[in-house]
C-alpha cells in the first residue's frame, strides 16, 4: 500500500516538473519539427551519394539563401514604404476625414426613419463634418509642448526597459537555443532517437520506434500540408492585390504565405501591411482589400486547410479547432503556433498507444 502511494506521489512530482519545464519542451519539440522537415531534404539529397554531414550543409545553405532572398524582398520595401507613409499619413487622415460624411450617408440609407433620434445625431455628425476642414501641418506643430505631453509617456517606457531589454534577451536566447538544438539533432538523429527509446520498457522499444516512425511521416505531410496552404494564399493574395493596382504586391504576397504558418493570428497580421498601403488610394480600394483577405482566408479555413489536413494527416476539421485553443490556452502564443504539428504528434500516439496497444487488446 506504502509503494502504490510512493508511486502515484512519484508521478504526481513528474507531472509538476513537466508542467513548470513546458516552455523548455515546447522549445525542444520546435526544434525536433525543424529538424524533421529538414531532414527530409537531407536525405534527398544523400540519395545522391552526398554523405551526410555535406548533405546537411548543403540543405542548410539552401534554407539560408532562400531565407535571405525573401528577406531582401520584403524588408526593404516595406522600409521604403513605411517612410512613405509616414509622410502622407496627414494627406491619408485628411482624406479619411473628407470621406467621413460620405460613409455616413451610405449609414443612414441602412438605418429605419422610427429612429429618428439616431438619424438626428448622424445628420448632425455629418453637418459638422462637412463645415469643418482637417488641416493637417507637421511644420506647426510645437515641440515643446509635444514633449512635454510625451515625458510621461518616455518616464514609463524608461521604467520599463529593463523589463523590455530582458524579454528581448530571452526571445533571442530561445531562438538561438532553437537553433542549435535543430543542428544537433539534424547533424546525428539517430543517436538521440535511440536516446529517447531508452527511457521505455526493452519489451516496447522495437513498438515505440514504429511509433516514431510514424510521427516522422505524419509531420513531414503536416509541414507538406502547410506549404501548400501558404503556396495557396500567396499566390492568390498576390494576384488579388496585382489585379487592385497594390503597390509591393509580391512583398505582401510572401508575407501572408509566411504568417499563414500561425494559425487565425496569421492572416490578421497579413492584412495590416496592403490596408497601409492602400490607404494611400482611392477609398473603394482599401474595401477591396478587406473583401479580397476575407475572401481569401474564408477559402483557406473552411476548404483547403480542413480538406488538405484530412488528406495530408487525417485530423479532423473540428479536432483542429480544438487543438488550437486547448494549446493556446495551456501554453500561450507558442502553443497556439504549434497547436497543429502538436496536435499530429499527440494524434498518433494516442491512435498507436492508446487505442492499438491498450484498448483494442482490453479483456473484460
Amino acid at each position: 500500500m506504502i509503494g502504490q502511494w510512493i508511486g502515484v506521489l512519484g508521478v504526481a512530482v513528474a507531472l509538476y516538473i513537466l508542467w513548470q519545464i513546458r516552455q523548455i519542451l515546447l522549445l525542444i519539440f520546435t526544434a525536433v519539427v525543424l529538424a524533421t522537415a529538414a531532414n527530409g531534404f537531407v536525405r534527398r539529397v544523400q540519395q545522391l551519394n552526398v554523405p551526410r554531414g555535406r548533405a546537411v550543409l548543403l540543405t542548410l545553405s539552401i534554407f539560408l539563401t532562400f531565407a535571405i532572398i525573401f528577406i531582401a524582398l520584403i524588408v526593404p520595401p516595406f522600409l521604403a514604404q513605411f517612410q512613405e507613409l509616414i509622410q502622407l499619413l496627414p494627406t491619408g487622415i485628411e482624406k479619411i476625414w473628407q470621406s467621413l460624411p460620405l460613409w455616413i450617408d451610405q449609414i443612414l440609407k441602412w438605418i429605419p426613419e422610427n429612429l429618428g433620434a439616431a438619424r438626428e445625431t448622424l445628420l448632425i455628425l455629418q453637418e459638422r463634418l462637412r463645415s469643418e476642414t482637417l488641416q493637417i501641418d507637421l511644420s506647426r506643430i510645437d515641440l515643446s509642448e509635444v514633449s512635454q505631453q510625451a515625458s510621461p509617456i518616455v518616464g514609463r517606457f524608461l521604467d520599463n526597459f529593463f523589463a523590455l531589454f530582458n524579454n528581448a534577451v530571452t526571445v533571442t536566447l530561445q531562438l538561438l537555443l532553437v537553433f542549435i538544438l535543430t543542428l544537433m539533432l539534424l547533424a546525428d538523429p539517430q543517436s538521440y532517437r535511440q536516446a529517447f527509446l531508452a527511457l521505455f520498457p526493452s519489451f516496447y522499444r522495437r513498438r515505440a520506434d514504429r511509433i516514431l516512425t510514424h510521427c516522422e511521416i505524419a509531420l513531414g505531410n503536416w509541414f507538406a500540408g502547410i506549404i501548400i496552404n501558404s503556396l495557396f494564399v500567396g499566390t492568390l493574395s498576390g494576384v488579388g492585390l496585382w489585379f487592385l493596382g497594390i503597390d509591393l504586391a509580391l512583398a505582401h504576397a510572401l508575407l501572408a504565405g509566411l504568417l499563414n504558418f500561425i494559425p487565425n493570428i496569421g492572416p490578421v497580421l497579413s492584412v495590416i501591411f496592403p490596408l497601409s498601403v492602400a490607404i494611400q488610394t482611392p477609398s473603394w480600394r482599401i474595401w477591396m482589400v478587406i473583401v479580397l483577405y476575407v475572401v481569401v482566408q474564408q477559402v483557406e479555413s473552411y476548404w483547403l486547410t480542413p480538406t488538405v489536413m484530412a488528406r495530408q494527416v487525417s485530423l479532423l476539421p473540428a479536432l483542429t479547432l480544438i487543438a488550437q485553443i486547448c494549446f493556446a490556452t495551456l501554453f500561450g502564443l507558442l502553443g497556439l503556433i504549434l497547436a497543429l504539428p502538436l496536435a499530429v504528434v499527440a494524434k498518433v500516439w494516442i491512435q498507436e498507444l492508446l487505442v492499438r496497444d491498450i484498448l483494442d487488446g482490453w479483456q473484460p
